[in-house]
Order: structure tokens, then C-alpha cells, then sequence
């Protein structure tokens, strides 16, 4: 089924190397009657710090409770992409994300964690959430930053 929305699907692919949230592209929701998650893993995301210009490398976990609209993948890619030139801190990258999802879904629940690998010996990893106001989710918002980090993993791998 075709949308005519969906600027990037089935289309040659063409990256952006400076931020751009105009690339984010959603579709309907098909399934209004229940409530569920859908969730992005981003293993190789790549952004710049502001004040050297160096490469940081981190992975980006999304999960949002979709409303009437859902983010097309492929849009989502390139998003995510054009953040590799662009310079910023781990929070601000974090936080921007979820807010430009936020925009463009109206989704129920969103939530958007950023674990980067150290630099410095300190790796940073910052939570962002948001709960439609008026809904459940806004308590489950709340609950979710309250306690996000409430058994941290063990880290291995960095």
C-alpha cells in the first residue's frame, strides 16, 4: 500500500551530513484500538562534540506508544544520519530527538535513551520522556524518568 506522504520510501536514498528533521516522514496507525510499543535500536549513531569537532559513537534506544501516527523507518534512518556532521552535546542530541518524534507523531508515550561510548574515561548516557497530557501515559512518564535507571546495567562492552 502506497502513501503518497512518505517522501523516501522506494526512493534512491540521499543523506544529509548536517541535522535535518524535515527528512522524518510518519504514517497512519492502523491498529487505534490497542495500545503498543514500537521500538528503535540505532547501534551506530554518530554525532560531533561542539567544542573539538571529534567523532562520538553511541547507541540510541526509541520507544513510543503510537497514537494516530507512526514513523516510517527509512525517514527515521536518515534523521538519525544526519546527525554524523553535527555538532553537540549527548543530552542535547537526546533530547532533541525525542522532541522533533514528539512533533511529528503526537505520539502517546515517547521515551529516547542515548548510551555513548566514553571519551575521557566517562561515557554519557541521557533519558529523555514525554506522556500525552490528558492520557495515562503522562503518570507513566512520570514513573518511567523517576525510576529509568533504578538497576543499572552492568557494562561490558565499554
Amino acid at each position: 500500500m502506497e502513501d503518497p506522504n512518505l517522501k523516501h520510501l522506494g526512493q534512491e536514498t540521499k543523506y544529509a551530513f548536517t541535522y535535518d528533521p524535515d527528512v522524518l516522514d510518519v504514517f497512519p496507525n492502523r491498529h487505534l484500538d490497542i495500545d503498543y510499543f514500537v521500538k528503535f535500536n540505532c547501534p551506530e549513531f554518530t554525532s560531533l562534540c561542539p567544542m573539538t569537532n571529534q567523532p562520538d559513537f553511541g547507541t540510541i534506544y526509541i520507544s513510543y506508544v503510537p497514537d494516530e501516527k507512526l514513523i516510517e523507518s527509512k525517514s527515521l534512518k536518515l534523521y538519525l544520519f544526519s546527525y554524523r556532521n553535527h555538532g553537540d552535546f549527548h543530552e542535547n542530541c537526546i533530547v532533541t530527538i525525542m522532541k522533533d518524534l514528539k512533533a511529528i507523531m503526537e505520539p502517546k508515550y515517547i521515551e529516547v535513551w542515548g548510551k555513548f561510548l566514553p571519551r575521557g574515561g566517562l561515557s554519557i548516557d541521557p533519558y529523555a520522556n514525554y506522556g500525552k497530557e490528558g492520557t495515562r501515559w503522562a503518570e507513566v512518564a512520570n514513573q518511567r524518568l523517576f525510576q529509568h535507571d533504578m538497576n543499572p546495567e552492568t557494562i561490558t562492552n565499554r
